[in-house]
């Protein structure tokens, strides 16, 4: 039998009494007020909220990509360029009620998207935010843009509701993952997320006006010392996923946070190691997005 949309709602604030929202299972009594892993507890936290012209073309447009940044993190990475907002807890506290009201507004001002940033571990409030604004006549594709550390049990509760999938692929070696996001496990996991991902929404599609509608978009960054394990991220893609799958392979790096405590971490990508990694992709035959 089918869940109703209530139903589903009832069953992501759940995972909350000793959650297992994610797949860390750190089953902190978050509904109580204690805080997970997440850093945060039961509340809903909103750190910034605006256009966004910044993010992938298909997505910003020219009339910008409608981001909501969460605070807090389910991976809390060593390195992560938005610290203050992951590891300190930037943000006011909100609701749903309110998040799908600044959706609309969003949708009002012409964004092409609702993008979530860091969503993962307020799960149950943006489901039930999505919804209320549905109800109020939301019509924009809802991304989903996560770090990739996701559970599998949750993402279902999330079909039909979330259009474009845009995690991260961050990791192939256990050793680097626990070192750099404390779980070994990061991409087993991932890959299972990913493959749920693409179950439910497929290869992206690009509108005639070059925006995505629908579908999975995988971000990876290229990191120093080949720590991101580049080659085994982009042929689990081609091999698992899809050879059409889009992939923005990115060169951003830049030490930041904690990053300098750890050499192999301390230092911008090369031009060499970039260009090596869109090389590889292209050799074995993905094509889309770099």
């Amino acid at each position: 039998m089918n869940e109703t949309p209530e139903e589903k709602i009832q069953k992501a604030y759940r995972l909350l009494a000793q959650c297992v929202v994610c797949p860390r299972t750190c089953r902190a009594k978050r509904v109580e007020g204690k805080k997970g892993d997440c850093k945060v507890s039961g509340h809903l936290i909103i750190s910034s909220v605006g256009p966004h012209h910044g993010e992938e073309n298909c997505l910003s447009g020219w009339r910008g990509s409608g981001t909501i940044f969460f605070s807090g993190c389910n991976l809390g990475c060593i390195f992560c360029q938005n610290y203050t907002i992951s590891h300190m807890l930037e943000g006011s506290p909100s609701n749903p009620a309110e998040l799908a009201q600044i959706m609309l507004k969003l949708q009002n001002m012409g964004c092409h998207n609702i993008n979530f940033v860091t969503p993962t571990h307020f799960l149950p409030h943006i489901l039930e935010a999505i919804i209320l604004a549905k109800k109020h006549k939301l019509s924009l594709p809802i991304v989903w843009n996560c770090g990739g550390y996701e559970s599998v049990a949750a993402l279902k509760l999330l079909e039909g509701f979330v259009d474009i999938y845009m995690p991260d692929l961050k990791f192939s070696s256990p050793a680097v993952s626990e070192k750099l996001v404390n779980t070994k496990y990061y991409f087993v996991v991932a890959k299972k997320a990913i493959m749920e991902m693409h179950r439910q929404v497929g290869d992206l599609v690009i509108n005639e006006q070059g925006l995505a509608t629908k579908g999975l978009m995988i971000r990876h960054l290229v990191l120093p010392n080949n720590l991101a394990g580049t080659e085994e991220c982009l042929s689990f893609l081609f091999k698992n996923i899809s050879p059409h799958t889009y992939v923005n392979i990115m060169d951003q790096y830049r030490p930041c946070y904690h990053a300098f405590k750890h050499a192999s971490l301390s230092r911008r990508i090369s031009t060499q190691e970039y260009y090596h990694a869109i090389t590889f992709a292209k050799n074995i035959g993905l094509h889309r997005g770099f």
